[in-house]
């Protein structure tokens, strides 16, 4: 079968390959990312905590680093993961979402997609917010609504790169 990413399979072929426990595997990357996601809500990945072990190795590298400038790069650096790390939640999903879709016959290939790419963002939408909702009872960690927002634009952005590079004049 061919990477999901490029072509629709014909629903008879998904059915067949993903029937019963099988349909496991449709879901098993989602279900691996969205645990490395509740893995990394934890106090160790706090920005406290993470500091402390990665400055080091800045430091080694760049020589000395103020504090503020730390700070600042940091910060940024753990936005850009949370961006970056939520676009990949997000493809784990939308690969889901489009093979769990292509087992009905009768959806044309836009509404497919279309719908694929809505229900991958959505669902990183609630894992993103469930995230923050736990960081909440986490003392060290802080939920935030501007990270859920931000989870979610990098899962948004990840669905319109494989929109334009896949997908962009594609028909069939």
């Amino acid at each position: 079968m061919k990477s999901i990413f490029w072509d629709r399979p014909a629903p008879e072929l998904v059915r067949e390959k993903t029937a019963g426990w099988r349909q496991i595997w449709v879901w098993l990357p989602a279900i691996f990312a969205t645990a490395i996601i509740a893995c990394e809500s934890t106090n160790t990945f706090s920005s406290q905590n993470t500091s402390s072990w990665i400055r080091p190795y800045f430091e080694r590298i760049f020589g000395h680093i103020s504090d503020h400038a730390w700070y600042e790069g940091h910060y940024l650096a753990r936005k850009l993961g949370h961006f970056t790390g939520y676009g990949m939640v997000c493809l784990t999903y939308l690969r889901a979402w489009l093979l769990t879709l292509a087992r009905k016959a009768g959806l044309s290939i836009g509404t497919w997609r279309l719908r694929s790419c809505v229900l991958g963002v959505a669902s990183t939408f609630c894992v993103a917010c469930l995230d923050e909702w736990h960081q909440t009872y986490i003392p060290s960690r802080t939920g935030a609504f501007s990270d859920v927002l931000i989870d979610t634009v990098g899962g948004s952005i990840a669905c319109g790169l494989v929109w334009l590079v896949f997908w962009r004049g594609r028909r069939n």
